[in-house]
């Protein structure tokens, strides 16, 4: 074995067994303060210590596996030739980017060390200092990566453009100094489109542009980044992402997720359409239990998709009608939309996690009737129709599965839990519930699980942490006041600023997907909305339900295309179909925004 796959088993086991140390950290506190009624005043201290750990070492294993969150759409286009290129200069770029925060990230630990944590009492430098390791491991792949690299032809290309426009941001930077907010175009949106447009991958694209604007138009230092970047990654509530993300997971290995499907077509299989509408449920319920799209999807489509084939149902559609499941749903908690909007904008997590479910009802409902419109005159054969006998056996194998998103929302809602810790409780009941009905857990895919986990964690957090330095920038420019005083100028008062912010945000979550886009606009326009009367629980769902849009729409969205490689469809035969669905989404939309009831009624 290499030194480098060596290297990175290393890092997978040491990013698991940090995963599960937080999940037992967490299991004690919430041990401790709801049944001893004595709350562990070191719990949450340590959880934060090892969770940005966990974070840094989750994002340079996703850089090994290539499982960064990044645009391929147009880079998939492009000849050969060129694709090397791209390719080169992604790899170069990616360098650059971590060795340049190297220092930086040494001297905000350096200074982080002379502050020690109220309850454990150690230095905060032994937190700060994983975000300097995280960079050094990124910084030695890239670098072996570009050794490696075969067409060094299209490196040497890659490595002439980067040095000549950093000479020419250097020979303008006097002129940038003084042009003021015009620079953001430059850096925050020409910058950042065209390095997403290569497949550069976003955390890195936010990033480089951020700390291309400091170094050129300002004299900003750069542990200003590290330090904003460790801001966004250390927010308590965001412990929950690898915990819903692994309980995602093992919905799946366990067999819960198949049980609910399952039962679901005892009762809807039959009719015309019927595994459609199972299909549209099931998402809705798995939606409850992971958080993660890519999750539900992967839980629910290899239950149901051997048996739509087997009635020639067409594959092109069941990939359009699962992507626009995965939109539909993004409002259901615990999302991790939600939870992010909950961490950079302070709009309660309960709130918002009674108020998803409706806006993604009025979805399921809209979705329903198009499969109804569908399959009205369908010939397929039809699955016969259960007793009320294997109905019976079927709800009460289903059962404990089907218990589970209520047992999260109530924990939730009731305060028995917070959204960070009800993830503990999500994952424990899952176990028992794997042991004491089916007996057997399947321990060989709990460690790929959990690397998994990490990996997809790793990613998200650095989008945010790389999110919060751009977004900390755009502040600091006055950008924020600009965009305040230009959004309630438009015309039509709140109705205009809320058609301009679910255009916006469709655009976005195509471009930048939900996660960036919140942490980037939601504490900039959340306010706005609640000055021009507009409840933040409200405006969150249509704006979380209009970037679920965005993220399943083609060409762009990269959600349409995980529903595809989910599937194992090619997108050519699906990009045909999903147009109808994500029309009666769009009316659904509407309907959200028109009567803000769905989002605030309960």
């Amino acid at each position: 074995m290499s030194f480098n796959k060596w290297f990175q088993s290393v890092l997978e086991f040491l990013a698991a067994t940090l995963l599960l140390v937080e999940l037992v950290v967490l299991s004690l506190g919430v041990y401790w303060r709801y049944v001893r009624h004595q709350p562990l005043t070191w719990s949450d201290e340590l959880a934060s210590v090892l969770f940005l750990w966990l974070g840094m070492l989750g994002a340079a294993i996703a850089l090994h596996r290539h499982a960064h969150m990044r645009l391929t759409t147009l880079v998939d286009l492009l000849s050969p030739t060129t694709r090397q290129f791209c390719d080169a200069l992604v790899l170069l770029l990616g360098f650059i980017f971590s060795t340049s925060l190297l220092i930086p990230a040494y001297l905000h630990a350096q200074d982080q060390w002379m502050i020690v944590t109220p309850a454990l009492e150690i230095p905060d430098g032994l937190r700060t200092v994983a975000v300097g390791f995280g960079l050094l491991i990124m910084s030695w792949h890239t670098l072996s990566q570009l050794f490696l690299f075969p067409f060094k032809r299209a490196l040497v290309w890659a490595l002439a453009v980067c040095a000549l426009v950093a000479l020419a941001l250097w020979l303008a930077s006097p002129l940038l100094m003084q042009t003021g907010n015009v620079n953001l175009l430059l850096f925050f949106v020409c910058m950042v489109a065209l390095m997403v447009a290569i497949g550069l991958p976003i955390a890195f694209a936010f990033g480089l542009s951020t700390m291309a604007y400091l170094i050129f138009s300002t004299s900003t230092p750069m542990t200003v980044v590290v330090s904003r970047m460790d801001e966004g990654m250390s927010h308590l509530i965001l412990l929950s992402v690898p915990l819903f993300v692994f309980l995602g997971g093992l919905i799946s290995v366990t067999g819960l997720a198949k049980t609910m499907v399952d039962f679901l077509a005892t009762l809807l299989g039959h009719m015309r359409g019927g595994l459609q509408y199972v299909l549209l449920v099931a998402m809705y319920l798995v939606s409850g239990i992971s958080g993660s799209k890519a999750a539900d999807m992967a839980a629910v489509a290899p239950a149901l998709f051997p048996e739509m084939r087997k009635r020639g149902a067409d594959p092109g559609q069941l990939v359009a009608l699962l992507a626009a499941s995965g939109a539909m749903n993004e409002t259901i908690p615990p999302s991790l939309v939600l939870i992010t909007v909950g961490a950079v904008t302070g709009v309660s997590i309960a709130a918002l996690f009674v108020g998803g479910l409706v806006p993604a009802l009025v979805g399921l409902l809209a979705l329903s009737v198009v499969v109804y419109f569908q399959s009205r005159h369908e010939t397929l054969p039809l699955q016969a129709r259960s007793t009320v006998r294997q109905m019976a056996k079927a709800f009460l194998i289903a059962l404990p599965a089907l218990s589970l998103p209520f047992v999260i929302r109530t924990a939730v809602v009731e305060g028995v839990a917070t959204a960070t810790e009800v993830s503990t409780i999500g994952i424990v009941y899952t176990l028992v519930i794997a042991l004491l009905f089916f007996r057997s857990i399947p321990w060989r895919n709990l460690y790929p699980q959990l690397v998994e986990s990490a990996s997809l964690s790793g990613a998200i957090l650095l989008i945010i942490g790389c999110a919060t330095a751009m977004a900390w920038a755009l502040t600091q420019s006055g950008f924020s006041t600009d965009l305040a005083l230009w959004m309630k100028q438009l015309p039509g008062g709140a109705w205009g600023f809320m058609g301009a912010s679910l255009i916006a945000f469709v655009l976005l979550g195509s471009l930048l997907e939900g996660i960036p886009a919140i942490v980037l606009f939601g504490p900039l326009l959340f306010p706005i909305a609640k000055q021009l009367g507009i409840h933040e629980v409200h405006y969150a769902m249509m704006v979380i339900f209009a970037m679920g849009l965005g993220l399943f729409a083609p060409p762009l969205g990269v959600g349409f295309y995980a529903a595809c490689a989910i599937g194992q469809v090619n997108p050519n035969l699906a990009i045909r179909n999903i147009w109808i669905y994500l029309s009666a989404l769009i009316f659904a939309l509407l309907l959200i925004a028109l009567f803000p009831w769905l989002s605030i009624g309960f």
